[in-house]
């Protein structure tokens, strides 16, 4: 070891002292442990911390940063692993925060729509504490992701279309600050015009800039009525172009997912289904009885225009439920058709009046790349994702798939698209964001220095290095 080597292991050292005797058995240096909190779901190179704390409240959180800042530790949140592009990864070693024990339903207001709970409290978890309200919370990523995690990620997922996203439905945040500053960045009113929008700049700062350790959200009525259907099309063309003239005829749909033939043939071997390998459309509709019925009956008619056929209902719980799951569970049924592979999930989004043509031109991409490429994704909101199956270890195999996304990518920004619908920036999508937003970027940084002038929360993410 060098100097500087030497002085930054002591400072660890001391950290992880004081860290210890802060919280005992709830700090650990375990292998097992730091190995777990330095991967998450996608192809990137796994990357432990040093440590893993578990706080148990915000006052706590408080003074892990506090002794994190004072021997220049790095801090990376953790919510429940499930980020695809190294949000959670250790770069420069540190500690990873790991918020499960901070799973508290601090609040319902059931007269206000609105809940406040801890940030590792999860989707599910909440769902369940509110069930007997007639309630609900709608952004449903797939994965039981956290709710801190979903708010620092931006999240959103199936129900976007009618829903909105994190963005649109966290009314309030609590934030412990790089200096060890705890602010509620709003109150729980539905609109406020004091002062800066603080919440908006937290969601979606991918830990960067502080730890959400408290997070308020909306809730939503559940509806008398709801169903799902599903349908199949002979091009993907024709699938998209259903879900755009639907939404473009303003048919309030709730959700809208687009699976190609290969996504399917993935879920019929993994949930053991039988739809044909042909591109689908999966629906849902929320109302009255006759408001679903006669929504469902219109966007039947609309598919039919565009060559869809064999829609089938699914109007019991248990039915909608079985055929979410199946989407939900694409992600996982996609790796097995390559088994032993990871996953570079992108997940490009552009304006509606372009998804079509950037899908069938992602299609060309895919017979061109000569691999298997399932294309699925929220094409309510001009979201969409393929999952480029790859071997981490083969470096053309890298090579092909960055190459892939970047084509992706670029085309998504010509068309006045994002490089990123939901998943954030993270380490994978780094190199784009300047591309995007331009000078912009150059605010965020002084916005991060600013807050954290030693880059000591999540450091090495959203930002290429200086």
């Amino acid at each position: 070891m060098n100097q500087r080597q030497d002085l930054h292991a002591s400072a660890v050292a001391t950290a992880i002292g004081e860290l210890r005797a802060l919280l005992g058995e709830r700090l650990s240096t375990n292998k097992g442990a730091r190995e777990h909190h330095g991967k998450d779901e996608s192809s990137l190179a796994p990357a432990a911390p040093e440590a893993v704390a578990f706080p148990r409240s915000t006052e706590e959180v408080r003074d892990i940063v506090n002794i994190c800042r004072r021997h220049g530790m790095p801090l990376i949140p953790f919510g429940a692993g499930t980020s695809v592009e190294g949000q959670v990864l250790a770069v420069r070693g540190g500690l990873s925060l790991d918020m499960s024990r901070m799973n508290r339903v601090l609040a319902v207001h059931e007269a206000d729509l609105d809940a406040s709970v801890e940030a590792g409290v999860t989707r599910r978890q909440l769902n369940e504490a509110i069930r007997h309200t007639g309630l609900f919370f709608p952004i449903d990523p797939g994965a039981d992701a956290t709710l801190g995690g979903m708010a620092a990620t931006r999240a959103s997922g199936t129900n976007a279309v009618r829903y909105g996203t994190m963005r649109e439905n966290v009314l309030a945040l609590t934030v412990v600050l790089a200096d060890g500053r705890i602010i509620r960045t709003a109150r729980r009113a539905r609109k406020s015009s004091a002062g800066y929008d603080l919440t908006r700049l937290f969601v979606g700062s991918e830990g960067t800039l502080g730890v959400i350790t408290e997070v308020t959200v909306r809730l939503h009525a559940m509806q008398e009525a709801m169903s799902a259907a599903v349908c199949r099309f002979p091009t993907m063309a024709d699938a998209v172009n259903t879900v755009i003239q639907s939404i473009q005829s303003g048919i309030p749909i709730a959700r809208s997912e687009f699976l190609c033939q290969t996504t399917i043939r993935a879920i019929n071997a993994y949930s053991k289904s039988s739809h044909p390998e042909e591109p689908h459309l999966f629906f849902e509709f929320h109302g009255t009885a006759e408001g679903v019925k006669e929504q469902a009956e219109l966007v039947q008619a609309i598919a039919a225009t565009n060559s869809g056929s064999g829609f089938q209902w699914a109007s019991h719980t248990e039915e909608r439920n079985q055929l979410w799951q199946a989407r939900h569970d694409a992600y996982f049924a996609c790796l097995q058709l390559r088994p032993g592979s990871r996953a570079m999930a992108t997940d490009v989004c552009v304006p509606l009046s372009r998804l079509t043509e950037c899908i069938v031109a992602t299609q060309g991409d895919v017979a061109a790349h000569g691999a298997t490429i399932p294309i699925f994704g929220h094409v309510g909101d001009g979201n969409f994702h393929c999952v480029v199956l790859l071997d981490p270890e083969d470096p053309k195999d890298m090579a092909r798939a960055h190459a892939f996304n970047r084509r992706l990518v670029e085309r998504a920004l010509v068309m006045e698209g994002s490089c990123t619908g939901e998943h954030g920036i993270g380490l994978g999508k780094r190199q784009y964001l300047r591309a995007e937003l331009g000078e912009a970027v150059d605010l965020m940084r002084e916005v991060k220095r600013l807050l954290d002038p030693g880059d000591l929360m999540n450091p090495g993410k959203v930002f290429m290095p200086d």
